[in-house]
This record gives structure tokens, sequence and C-alpha cells, in this order.
């Protein structure tokens, strides 16, 4: 089996974020494998793994800071990465999801994985463009994953239990938490990804004409800091005054 992972590096959420001039200051933020499409590049190796043959490809679009979120997806035991170079380039979810849809098109799979949405945007939109523009079904959100021949089984959560959904291959899937726990790369497998092929194509080269963002970032910012907590320490009574005027006259929530 073929199996295409879709790969989006962002800033880890733990680091101290700094927003300066409109933009998110690089210095001193980690970035690392957004974390749901870790838990596909995961799948990704478990399926081969027990199948016993096949091959993993990471794909993703980004700079050329990408290439260090796409040797780790290599090193954790992915075959070959791809990296779509976006740099110079005005590109929105649906820009991404064309140049992506056309290099998978280009290299044919059985089964693409992706994780359901990125944290540092939280948009949701590329994976389930990619399957709109391959004209492949998509079961989304998903927990458990199994392949039954030329067929994808897979579990999602819903409110009150869970479902079930059946799709033909090839497919596009997309992980939720749950569904497994991302290995750790070894030394002997940081070692291999050195070697590892890791293939750039410019993204003007997977675009047909006309394809254009859609979409344009008008403001950064970052929220504003939770003002402090009040207690108040009075009798019950007046307690109870003072909290339902503060929540009336300051936090108009009544």
């Amino acid at each position: 089996m073929k199996i295409a992972v879709l790969l989006k590096q962002t800033f880890d959420t733990e680091d101290r974020i700094i927003v300066k001039d409109g933009a998110v200051v690089p210095e001193g933020v980690t970035y690392i494998i957004n974390p749901y499409d870790e838990l596909a590049v995961e799948e990704a190796l478990q399926l081969k793994e027990k199948a016993g043959k096949g091959e993993v490809v990471v794909i993703s679009a980004g700079g050329a800071k990408v290439q260090e979120s796409l040797r780790k997806a290599l090193a954790m035991g992915a075959d070959r990465a791809v990296r779509i170079d976006t740099d110079g380039l005005a590109a929105d979810e649906g820009v991404i999801a064309v140049a992506l849809a056309e290099a998978i098109q280009q290299d044919g799979f059985d089964l693409i994985l992706g994780g359901w949405r990125a944290i540092d945007d939280g948009s949701a939109q590329v994976a389930v463009r990619v399957a709109e523009q391959l004209n492949l079904p998509q079961l989304n959100v998903v927990t458990k994953l199994e392949i039954e021949g030329n067929k994808a089984v897979a579990w999602r959560e819903i409110d009150g239990g869970s479902e079930v959904l059946e799709a033909s291959l090839p497919a596009v899937i997309t992980a939720q938490r749950g569904l497994n726990e991302p290995r750790y790369p070894n030394m002997k497998g940081i070692m291999q990804a050195k070697k590892k092929e890791l293939k750039t194509i410019p993204a003007s080269s997977l675009l047909p004409a006309g394809v254009a963002a859609k979409v344009q970032i008008s403001e950064t910012f970052l929220p504003k800091a939770k003002a402090a907590g009040k207690v108040y320490k009075d009798d019950p009574a007046a307690a109870v005054q003072s909290l339902v005027a503060a929540l009336r006259e300051e936090a108009k929530v009544i």
C-alpha cells in the first residue's frame, strides 16, 4: 500500500508567542509537526508495518524550515518526503490544497492521511479540500482505523457514542486524538533520515493558471490577557449584592 501523509509545521503552543508588526516573532519559538498530523504519520507507519510492505510518503507545503519537520517524520520511519516550496507565494488553504492534490495525483496513492486540523490556525480545511480536489471519499476526525482489502473502516466519536464509517480506497482520512500514540525517533532512525529522499517541488509548477489566494490575513494579534478574578469576603448577603452588581455593571452579562 502506498500512503501519503499531509504534514504541516506549526509553532509549539507551549512556547511564549510574541506578535510584532502583525506577525509571530520566530526567534525563540519551537516549530513542530502539527500534533494531529503526527498522529497521521504514526498511523501510516503502523498500517505499513501491519501489511509488511508498502511506502509512506510525507508531503508538506512551506518554506525551507519545513524540512526540519519532514526529517523528523523520516526519522520516525517514513520512506521519503516531498516539500512543496511556497516561498514568495501568496497562499491560503485553497491554494495549498490544490498544490498538494496535484502532487498526490502525479505520484498516485492508495490512501491519504492527515490531521483533522492544525493547532496554529484551526481552520480544518486543507485535508478536506484535497479530498474534494481529487474527488475522493473522506472520513474525518477518526479515532480508530482499519483497512480491509480495498476498504477503509473508521470510527469517530459523536454525541453519546461512536460512529462507524466505510469508504472504498483511495480515500482521505483525517486523524483525531486517541487514534494512536506517536513514536519517538530513535538514533538509528535519525541517522537513516539523513540519507532518505527529500524532494522539493516549486508550488508554481503544480498550480494551474488562475489559481490564487482568496483569503488575506488583515491582522494578527494575541487575545487580551484575562483579568484577575475577584473574591468577595463580605457577609453572604453583601457579597451576593456586590457580585450581582459586578455582573450587571462590569461584566454586563445580566
